[in-house]
Protein backbone atom coordinates (compact mmCIF):
# COMPACT_ATOMS: atom_id res chain seq x y z
CA UNK A 1 0.00 0.00 0.00
CA UNK A 2 2.85 2.36 0.86
CA UNK A 3 4.54 1.64 -2.48
CA UNK A 4 1.29 2.31 -4.31
CA UNK A 5 0.80 5.59 -2.46
CA UNK A 6 4.32 6.70 -3.27
CA UNK A 7 3.82 5.80 -6.92
CA UNK A 8 0.59 7.79 -7.08
CA UNK A 9 2.25 10.77 -5.44
CA UNK A 10 5.11 10.64 -7.93
CA UNK A 11 2.71 10.41 -10.87
CA UNK A 12 0.72 13.38 -9.61
CA UNK A 13 3.88 15.41 -9.17
CA UNK A 14 5.10 14.79 -12.72
CA UNK A 15 5.04 17.90 -14.89
CA UNK A 16 3.75 17.21 -18.38
CA UNK A 17 4.68 19.27 -21.41
CA UNK A 18 3.90 19.14 -25.13
CA UNK A 19 6.21 20.10 -28.00
CA UNK A 20 4.84 20.67 -31.49
CA UNK A 21 7.49 19.86 -34.12
CA UNK A 22 6.80 21.09 -37.66
CA UNK A 23 7.71 19.39 -40.93
CA UNK A 24 9.83 20.35 -43.93
CA UNK A 25 10.65 24.04 -44.18
CA UNK A 26 12.49 26.77 -42.31
CA UNK A 27 10.14 28.14 -39.67
CA UNK A 28 10.39 31.30 -37.59
CA UNK A 29 6.70 31.51 -36.64
CA UNK A 30 5.38 27.96 -36.81
CA UNK A 31 2.54 28.89 -34.45
CA UNK A 32 0.87 31.03 -37.12
CA UNK A 33 2.47 29.85 -40.35
CA UNK A 34 2.56 26.09 -39.89
CA UNK A 35 0.07 24.95 -37.24
CA UNK A 36 -2.20 27.98 -36.80
CA UNK A 37 -3.81 29.08 -33.56
CA UNK A 38 -6.85 26.79 -33.55
CA UNK A 39 -4.62 23.70 -33.69
CA UNK A 40 -2.07 24.90 -31.11
CA UNK A 41 -4.63 26.19 -28.63
CA UNK A 42 -6.80 23.11 -29.11
CA UNK A 43 -3.88 20.87 -28.15
CA UNK A 44 -2.97 23.19 -25.27
CA UNK A 45 -6.42 22.55 -23.79
CA UNK A 46 -5.22 19.10 -22.73
CA UNK A 47 -2.55 20.50 -20.40
CA UNK A 48 -3.08 21.19 -16.73
CA UNK A 49 -0.57 24.04 -17.00
CA UNK A 50 -1.24 25.73 -20.32
CA UNK A 51 2.23 27.31 -20.27
CA UNK A 52 3.85 23.91 -20.74
CA UNK A 53 3.61 23.92 -24.54
CA UNK A 54 6.46 24.58 -26.97
CA UNK A 55 6.07 25.39 -30.64
CA UNK A 56 9.40 24.53 -32.25
CA UNK A 57 10.92 26.76 -34.96
CA UNK A 58 13.87 25.22 -36.81
CA UNK A 59 15.33 24.89 -40.31
CA UNK A 60 14.02 21.54 -41.48
CA UNK A 61 15.12 22.20 -45.05
CA UNK A 62 18.35 20.51 -43.94
CA UNK A 63 19.24 16.84 -43.55
CA UNK A 64 17.74 15.50 -40.34
CA UNK A 65 21.12 15.23 -38.57
CA UNK A 66 22.21 18.76 -39.48
CA UNK A 67 22.80 21.09 -36.55
CA UNK A 68 20.21 23.48 -38.01
CA UNK A 69 17.66 20.65 -37.89
CA UNK A 70 18.22 18.05 -35.14
CA UNK A 71 20.65 20.34 -33.33
CA UNK A 72 18.14 23.18 -33.29
CA UNK A 73 15.38 20.83 -32.16
CA UNK A 74 17.56 19.41 -29.38
CA UNK A 75 18.41 22.91 -28.20
CA UNK A 76 14.81 24.05 -28.03
CA UNK A 77 13.60 20.86 -26.36
CA UNK A 78 16.41 21.03 -23.80
CA UNK A 79 15.63 24.64 -22.90
CA UNK A 80 11.92 23.84 -22.64
CA UNK A 81 12.50 20.82 -20.40
CA UNK A 82 14.84 22.76 -18.13
CA UNK A 83 12.94 26.04 -17.97
CA UNK A 84 9.52 24.45 -17.41
CA UNK A 85 10.84 21.54 -15.29
CA UNK A 86 9.23 19.00 -17.60
CA UNK A 87 9.29 15.41 -16.36
CA UNK A 88 6.97 13.94 -19.00
CA UNK A 89 7.21 15.23 -22.56
CA UNK A 90 4.79 14.45 -25.35
CA UNK A 91 6.10 15.32 -28.79
CA UNK A 92 3.63 15.93 -31.62
CA UNK A 93 5.33 15.92 -35.01
CA UNK A 94 4.11 16.42 -38.55
CA UNK A 95 5.52 14.94 -41.76
CA UNK A 96 9.34 15.23 -41.95
CA UNK A 97 9.41 16.40 -38.33
CA UNK A 98 8.93 12.74 -37.45
CA UNK A 99 12.21 11.89 -39.20
CA UNK A 100 14.14 14.58 -37.33
CA UNK A 101 12.67 13.37 -34.06
CA UNK A 102 13.45 9.77 -34.96
CA UNK A 103 17.07 10.74 -35.65
CA UNK A 104 17.39 12.00 -32.07
CA UNK A 105 15.72 8.90 -30.65
CA UNK A 106 17.86 6.55 -32.76
CA UNK A 107 21.26 8.16 -32.19
CA UNK A 108 21.66 9.03 -28.49
CA UNK A 109 25.46 9.28 -28.71
CA UNK A 110 25.40 11.81 -31.57
CA UNK A 111 24.78 14.78 -29.28
CA UNK A 112 25.28 15.09 -25.53
CA UNK A 113 21.81 16.60 -25.18
CA UNK A 114 19.97 13.65 -26.69
CA UNK A 115 19.93 11.22 -23.72
CA UNK A 116 18.31 13.72 -21.35
CA UNK A 117 15.67 14.54 -23.95
CA UNK A 118 14.92 10.87 -24.62
CA UNK A 119 14.59 10.14 -20.90
CA UNK A 120 11.78 12.72 -20.61
CA UNK A 121 9.75 11.68 -23.66
CA UNK A 122 6.61 9.69 -22.87
CA UNK A 123 5.57 9.27 -26.51
CA UNK A 124 5.76 10.78 -29.96
CA UNK A 125 2.48 11.32 -31.75
CA UNK A 126 3.56 11.45 -35.39
CA UNK A 127 1.01 13.04 -37.72
CA UNK A 128 1.45 11.81 -41.31
CA UNK A 129 5.15 10.97 -40.86
CA UNK A 130 7.24 10.43 -44.00
CA UNK A 131 8.99 7.48 -42.38
CA UNK A 132 9.65 5.66 -45.65
CA UNK A 133 9.89 8.80 -47.81
CA UNK A 134 7.57 9.86 -50.61
CA UNK A 135 7.65 9.42 -54.39
CA UNK A 136 6.94 13.15 -54.63
CA UNK A 137 10.45 13.84 -53.35
CA UNK A 138 11.86 11.63 -56.11
CA UNK A 139 9.76 13.50 -58.65
CA UNK A 140 10.87 16.92 -57.43
CA UNK A 141 14.56 15.94 -57.49
CA UNK A 142 14.07 14.49 -60.97
CA UNK A 143 12.80 17.86 -62.13
CA UNK A 144 9.11 17.12 -62.63
CA UNK A 145 6.91 20.18 -62.63
CA UNK A 146 4.08 20.33 -60.11
CA UNK A 147 1.29 22.75 -59.50
CA UNK A 148 2.42 25.77 -57.48
CA UNK A 149 0.33 24.46 -54.57
CA UNK A 150 3.10 21.92 -53.92
CA UNK A 151 5.52 24.66 -52.90
CA UNK A 152 4.29 24.80 -49.32
CA UNK A 153 4.72 21.04 -49.04
CA UNK A 154 8.22 20.48 -50.32
CA UNK A 155 9.95 23.56 -51.61
CA UNK A 156 12.53 22.96 -54.28
CA UNK A 157 15.37 20.44 -54.15
CA UNK A 158 16.40 21.12 -50.57
CA UNK A 159 18.44 18.60 -48.60
CA UNK A 160 15.28 17.65 -46.70
CA UNK A 161 13.57 16.83 -49.99
CA UNK A 162 16.55 14.75 -51.13
CA UNK A 163 16.47 12.93 -47.80
CA UNK A 164 12.80 11.99 -48.27
CA UNK A 165 13.37 10.18 -51.58
CA UNK A 166 12.13 6.62 -51.18
CA UNK A 167 15.47 4.93 -51.83
CA UNK A 168 17.34 7.31 -49.56
CA UNK A 169 14.93 6.76 -46.67
CA UNK A 170 15.28 3.00 -47.15
CA UNK A 171 19.04 3.34 -46.54
CA UNK A 172 18.57 5.61 -43.52
CA UNK A 173 16.02 3.20 -42.06
CA UNK A 174 18.37 0.25 -42.52
CA UNK A 175 21.49 1.92 -41.16
CA UNK A 176 20.76 4.96 -39.00
CA UNK A 177 17.14 4.99 -37.81
CA UNK A 178 15.24 2.70 -35.48
CA UNK A 179 11.62 1.63 -35.47
CA UNK A 180 11.01 0.21 -38.96
CA UNK A 181 10.58 -3.46 -39.92
CA UNK A 182 13.59 -5.61 -39.06
CA UNK A 183 15.21 -2.86 -36.99
CA UNK A 184 15.40 -2.46 -33.20
CA UNK A 185 12.47 -0.65 -31.62
CA UNK A 186 12.63 3.02 -30.76
CA UNK A 187 13.25 3.78 -27.07
CA UNK A 188 9.84 5.48 -26.72
CA UNK A 189 6.43 4.87 -28.33
CA UNK A 190 6.26 6.40 -31.82
CA UNK A 191 2.60 6.40 -32.83
CA UNK A 192 1.57 7.31 -36.34
CA UNK A 193 -1.63 9.01 -37.43
CA UNK A 194 -2.25 7.94 -41.03
CA UNK A 195 -4.14 10.01 -43.59
CA UNK A 196 -5.82 7.78 -46.15
CA UNK A 197 -7.28 10.01 -48.87
CA UNK A 198 -7.96 13.51 -50.21
CA UNK A 199 -11.38 15.09 -50.65
CA UNK A 200 -11.41 18.09 -53.00
CA UNK A 201 -14.90 18.28 -54.48
CA UNK A 202 -16.28 21.81 -54.15
CA UNK A 203 -19.56 20.33 -52.92
CA UNK A 204 -17.91 18.64 -49.93
CA UNK A 205 -17.44 20.57 -46.69
CA UNK A 206 -14.45 18.31 -45.92
CA UNK A 207 -12.46 19.92 -48.73
CA UNK A 208 -12.54 23.36 -47.14
CA UNK A 209 -10.99 22.61 -43.76
CA UNK A 210 -7.41 23.90 -43.83
CA UNK A 211 -7.94 25.61 -47.19
CA UNK A 212 -9.69 24.53 -50.36
CA UNK A 213 -6.76 25.31 -52.69
CA UNK A 214 -4.49 23.03 -50.67
CA UNK A 215 -7.01 20.20 -50.96
CA UNK A 216 -7.13 20.65 -54.73
CA UNK A 217 -3.32 20.68 -54.93
CA UNK A 218 -3.09 17.49 -52.92
CA UNK A 219 -5.69 15.84 -55.13
CA UNK A 220 -3.37 16.55 -58.07
CA UNK A 221 -0.22 15.26 -56.36
CA UNK A 222 -2.08 12.12 -55.33
CA UNK A 223 -1.69 11.01 -58.97
CA UNK A 224 1.96 10.22 -58.18
CA UNK A 225 1.03 8.09 -55.18
CA UNK A 226 -0.79 4.90 -54.29
CA UNK A 227 -4.54 4.99 -53.81
CA UNK A 228 -4.09 5.08 -50.04
CA UNK A 229 -2.36 8.39 -49.36
CA UNK A 230 -3.00 11.86 -47.97
CA UNK A 231 -1.85 13.52 -51.19
CA UNK A 232 1.76 13.67 -49.99
CA UNK A 233 2.52 10.58 -47.91
CA UNK A 234 1.47 7.07 -48.81
CA UNK A 235 -0.18 5.06 -46.04
CA UNK A 236 2.68 2.55 -46.19
CA UNK A 237 5.22 5.29 -45.48
CA UNK A 238 3.25 6.83 -42.64
CA UNK A 239 2.90 3.36 -41.11
CA UNK A 240 6.53 2.31 -41.60
CA UNK A 241 7.98 3.33 -38.23
CA UNK A 242 6.70 2.60 -34.74
CA UNK A 243 3.05 1.66 -34.51
CA UNK A 244 -0.13 3.01 -36.07
CA UNK A 245 -2.17 4.91 -33.51
CA UNK A 246 -5.10 5.32 -35.89
CA UNK A 247 -6.09 5.82 -39.49
CA UNK A 248 -7.92 9.11 -39.91
CA UNK A 249 -11.49 7.85 -40.33
CA UNK A 250 -11.26 5.70 -37.20
CA UNK A 251 -11.37 8.76 -34.93
CA UNK A 252 -12.66 11.64 -37.07
CA UNK A 253 -16.21 10.48 -37.56
CA UNK A 254 -15.40 9.14 -41.00
CA UNK A 255 -13.56 12.19 -42.40
CA UNK A 256 -10.19 11.74 -44.10
CA UNK A 257 -7.20 13.93 -43.25
CA UNK A 258 -5.17 15.14 -46.21
CA UNK A 259 -1.58 16.15 -45.57
CA UNK A 260 -2.46 19.77 -44.90
CA UNK A 261 -5.40 18.93 -42.67
CA UNK A 262 -3.26 16.71 -40.44
CA UNK A 263 -1.55 19.84 -39.11
CA UNK A 264 -4.79 21.75 -38.68
CA UNK A 265 -7.78 21.75 -36.31
CA UNK A 266 -9.78 19.63 -38.74
CA UNK A 267 -12.47 17.09 -37.82
CA UNK A 268 -11.59 17.18 -34.12
CA UNK A 269 -7.90 16.29 -34.52
CA UNK A 270 -6.83 18.94 -32.00
CA UNK A 271 -9.21 17.48 -29.39
CA UNK A 272 -8.02 13.93 -30.09
CA UNK A 273 -4.46 15.05 -29.37
CA UNK A 274 -5.50 17.07 -26.31
CA UNK A 275 -7.47 14.20 -24.82
CA UNK A 276 -4.50 11.87 -25.29
CA UNK A 277 -2.07 14.01 -23.27
CA UNK A 278 -2.94 12.40 -19.97
CA UNK A 279 -2.88 8.87 -21.35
Amino acid sequence: MLSLALACTTAQAATTGVALVHGTGSQTDAYNDYWQAAMVEGVRNGLTDRSNLLVVNCDFNQYMWDDRAAGCLAGQLTSFIQNRHIDRLIVVTHSNGGNVMRWILSNPTWDARYPAIISRIAKVDALAPSSAGTPLADAVIAGNVFESALGWLLGYKTDAVRQQQVGWMAVYNQQYLLGTGGRPALPVPFRAVVGTDVVSGFWSSQAYCGGYSQSVGLEITQNWLSSCSDGFIECSSASAAGTVWFRDTQKTGGSVLNHNQSRRACFGLESILANDIGG
